[in-house]
């Protein structure tokens, strides 16, 4: 690999306003790839709840049962809160497959939307699960019913699945770099900031619209999981600082902002929200 020629101030301004302008778009898809996937994830919670003949409330941020302790039984806890990661799980390995048998060679936004639709998915499966052992609630109910083995044993398995989500997030890199078909951030001499605009960002501002789209609904539950997708992009970052991989597609496409993503990501958070509000019930 050649060293390359120091850059002029006026081309690190340019880089530095692309690099802001796919800042923004990321953020968009990572807002419509997190509502993507929570939104099967509660659908699915949803559908197995009412084949249960469970009752309770569904607001923008969780599903709340009214059930009493007495009224559930091993198989409903199992089937309610182990469909939406199984599902997730899925939809995941899906996105990933596509993006990497077709998606990553093709120019525009769709294959970093597939891909940030793979890591809310891991998100949701293991990241989550590491989150509600902590709070002891969601997706720990099905582990702790599930294997029945006390509370040492959900937490290995928690623990358990922080280090596969490190691990997703550090061996992902290749892939995410592969996601980006702009020259300027390709280029390897702009890396950190690439890293920065491009994981960081979207996360950071991603996950504090999607809290404040939220509110008053927001639960500590889901902010945890909007936390939580730090195990994964952490890892991510270093990967990709790590990774002399900077090639592109062969016509990549100018870097403009992409208004209609962002719009959409707006749309799609208060449609959530209005749908959602005030909870609806259901039993």
């Amino acid at each position: 690999m050649h060293p390359e020629t120091p850059a002029r101030p006026g081309a690190l301004e340019n880089d530095k306003s692309k690099l802001l302008i796919a800042a923004l778009n990321g953020t968009a898809i990572y807002v419509l790839a997190y509502y993507l996937v929570w939104a099967l994830h509660q659908v699915a919670k949803i559908q197995a709840s009412l084949y249960y003949h469970l009752r309770g409330s569904w607001d923008p941020s969780r599903i709340v049962f009214s059930l009493a302790d007495g009224e559930w039984w091993r198989t409903a806890i199992v089937a309610v809160y182990g469909v939406g990661p199984a599902v997730c799980l899925l939809l995941g390995i899906f996105a990933f497959r596509w993006f990497w048998k077709s998606a990553r060679a093709k120019r525009g936004q769709f294959k970093l939307l597939l891909l940030w639709v793979t890591f809310h998915a891991c998100n949701a499966v293991f990241g989550s699960l590491l989150a509600d052992t902590f709070t002891q609630s969601g997706s720990w109910y099905m582990t702790d019913w599930l294997f029945r083995l006390g509370n040492a044993m959900n937490v290995l398995v928690a623990l358990l699945a922080g280090f596969v989500q490190l691990a997703l997030g550090y061996f992902g890199a290749v892939a995410f770099l592969q996601a980006h078909d702009s020259r300027t951030v390709m280029r390897h001499n702009n890396r950190q900031l690439m890293v920065v605009c491009t994981i960081f960002l979207p996360w950071v501002a991603g996950s504090v619209f999607i809290a404040l789209a939220k509110l008053p609904y927001l639960s500590i539950q889901e902010g945890l999981h909007l936390l939580i997708m730090g195990l994964l992009a952490i890892p991510l970052a270093l990967g990709c600082l790590n990774e002399v991989f900077s090639d592109t597609v062969r016509r990549p496409q100018s870097t403009h902002v992409a208004w209609r993503l962002v719009l959409l990501a707006v749309l799609v958070a208060l449609a959530w929200r209005t749908a959602l509000s005030p909870p609806v019930i259901f039993r």
